[in-house]
């Protein structure tokens, strides 16, 4: 057979004009379709409005969700340039809107520093958008264009004069392309917050003219307040440390604290872009901070000379934000979000280790406060290691040994195989008798598990109930966790719908997101929906699982229904909580998904500490949202 006989020649190369291509594979430019890629429209845009902040040119931008389903962007930067470009013989505003990789920031001539990097991110908001308008303040002109599906009947458009400079794009992203087109206010104000924080001295203004609620963020004191409200529910050991400086083009700037913590956080961002697979950066600031705590404790004989700070000694309830500025970054790492470049290791080392060096000079009583909790949390390491030691001598992480407790599943295949943990000894028994054991395993949990965020780590690995959770799920922990290894990729958490149930609920959330992240990041956490009432009138019985759905079901059975409110689910028998929570036809699972890091941080941060004043105002924000609260 010839290679023509295949039936694959020329005719069938096809080729996509303008942006075709973007609307034919949008999830190559955004990521996905769902609500993450539909939210990184409105990220895009405004972070040519941040390039332009970065440029010294934008004070201001505005964000309002409206009720149409659109978006506009409003800042006060330079305006799109409308002048003819030379090679497409169109405006400048059209090109750049209408032309993949077509942009001002590759030559570094009008952005020396920008956090776009290949001239897509408005085309691309193009594409996938309905329609689009675009109106430029610039040079005394008002000029203005409109884009339906990618494409503008009549181009650039001068329609009047302006005192104003700046742009205001406005798009509505297209339901055929997308899953979903409802933006969610609190998911955009994340990002557009953390922005400000970067920024100090950017206004970002944020409304939703759907609900007619808006905030503000403004933030002169930068890094500084971005680390304080980290750490609004910690108890700080000292006032914010800040750095900023600038070499041969690089400008880093940082901010640090310590608090009384056993977790750190330790957040990164090159060009305002997030690394959360840190990178040069980071491995350079953390050698510096390593060196001089080592140096400092040395110099006062802190330690015997035969030990040690390890990295992790040094971070151990450190809360920090580094800022980054350079003109040509590498990405790299499975998210692009890890700077590759290899030079910027040494220039970060030298101006953190000089900086932190002279702070810790110049501050005794805070080098002395910070010192005697990393001193501190290196013999707790070394107490959690002797922990481990003892642990592996007895096996206790391995696969082959299982907790007493645990009611197996039958398969051995993690894909098919569910772990459920469940709320106490009675509500167990009724669901190891109700489950299928074919693919179900349950684990018993008596009462609530220990507090991982106010507990040092050898205390943790003492825990019998933790013990268990981790031999049950197989993967080890921590530092030596192996998502491999994993025996579920299910990982169902059924509580009470009570107080008592969620605070369980979030001591158990609590510890995979510190000690078993992996799984959280795999979305192998889920979270069980048992029902709150069970409706019987004659023969006819249904199961309600919130009060809204309740006056429904009341509302079409009519009146004299028995009503059954469940209190927990050891109320339930064993076919009940089959037939409602465990069986995958009927049962409604949540997934526990980390859309924000930072604000996952500071959610357990605020519930699970041991500050009170946080946690009293964050339950008193949200105490309106709770439609049905047993205490």
């Amino acid at each position: 057979m010839t290679d023509g006989a295949s039936g694959y020649t020329a005719k069938d190369i096809q080729i996509l004009e303008g942006l075709e291509g973007v609307r034919k594979r949008p999830a190559m430019y955004i990521g996905d379709i769902g609500k993450r890629g539909l939210h990184h429209l409105v990220n895009e845009i405004v972070d040519n409005s941040i390039d332009e902040k970065l440029a010294g040119f934008c004070n201001n931008i505005d964000i309002t969700l409206l009720s149409d389903g659109s978006v506009s962007v409003k800042d006060d930067g330079r305006g799109i340039p409308t002048d003819i470009h030379p090679k497409t013989g169109k405006s400048a505003l059209e090109t750049v809107s209408a032309t993949l990789h077509a942009g001002g920031k590759f030559e570094k001539k009008a952005y020396k520093v920008s956090g776009g990097l290949h001239g897509v991110g408005m085309s691309v908001v193009n594409a996938l958008s309905e329609w689009m308008e675009i109106e430029v303040h610039r040079d005394g002109k008002i000029h203005q264009i409109r884009f339906d599906h990618g494409k503008s009947a009549d181009g650039a458009k001068s329609t009047g004069d302006t005192t104003y400079r700046g742009t205001i794009i406005r798009f509505k992203p297209d339901g055929k392309i997308f899953q979903t087109t409802e933006f969610d206010f609190e998911y955009l104000k994340e990002r557009l917050m953390e922005l400000a924080f970067l920024n100090k001295g950017l206004r970002i203004k944020f409304a939703d003219g759907r609900t007619q609620h808006s905030e503000e963020f403004y933030y002169e004191g930068g890094l500084v307040q971005f680390v304080e409200f980290l750490n609004k529910a910690r108890t700080k050991l000292h006032a914010p440390f800040y750095v900023s400086k600038k070499v041969d083009g690089t400008e880093l700037e940082f901010a640090i604290q310590y608090t009384d913590s056993y977790n750190d956080m330790v957040y990164t961002f090159v060009n305002d872009i997030k690394t959360i697979e840190g990178g040069t950066h980071l491995i350079g600031f953390k050698t510096a901070l390593t060196r001089v705590i080592n140096d400092y404790v040395r110099s006062k004989k802190l330690l015997k000379e035969d030990k040690k700070i390890a990295g992790d000694d040094a971070l151990e309830g450190l809360t920090c934000v580094i800022s980054l500025k350079i003109a040509e970054p590498q990405f790299e790492g499975q998210t692009k979000t890890k700077l590759g470049n290899s030079e910027i290791k040494g220039i970060v080392d030298s101006i953190a280790y000089d900086a932190l060096k002279t702070y810790m000079e110049e501050n005794p009583e805070n080098a002395k406060k910070i010192t005697a909790k990393i001193v501190q949390s290196m013999e707790a390491r070394e107490a959690a290691q002797k922990a481990k030691d003892l642990i592996r001598r007895k096996n206790i992480f391995e696969t082959s040994i299982l907790p007493g407790k645990l009611a197996d599943c039958e398969e051995e295949d993690p894909a098919k195989s569910e772990l459920y943990l469940v709320e106490g000894d009675s509500a167990g028994g009724s669901t190891k008798s109700g489950r299928d054991r074919r693919f179900q395993a349950v684990l018993p949990l008596r009462g609530k598990i220990l507090n991982v965020e106010k507990a040092p780590i050898h205390k943790t690995l003492t825990s019998e109930q933790i013990k268990n959770i981790i031999l049950a799920i197989g993967a080890g922990f921590k530092d030596e966790f192996d998502l491999k290894r994993i025996r579920y990729h299910k990982i169902v958490i059924m509580c009470d719908a009570d107080v008592d149930g969620a605070h369980i609920r979030t001591l158990l959330l609590t510890l995979f997101y510190r000690y078993l992240k992996p799984v959280v990041e795999k979305g192998y956490i889920y979270i069980a929906q048992p029902p709150l009432y069970k409706i019987k009138k004659g023969k006819t019985e249904r199961y309600v699982y919130n009060d809204a759905q309740l006056q429904l079901v009341l509302k079409e059975l009519g009146d004299s229904c028995e009503i059954q409110r469940y209190k927990g689910l050891g109320e339930m028998n064993p076919s009940q909580l089959w037939e409602t929570t465990m069986n995958p036809e009927n049962r409604t699972l949540k997934k526990v998904t980390i859309e924000d890091v930072m604000k996952a941080d500071e959610l357990f941060s605020i519930l699970m500490s041991e500050e009170v004043e946080p946690r009293r105002e964050f339950i008193e924000l949200y105490a309106k949202e709770v439609k049905n609260l047993d205490i």
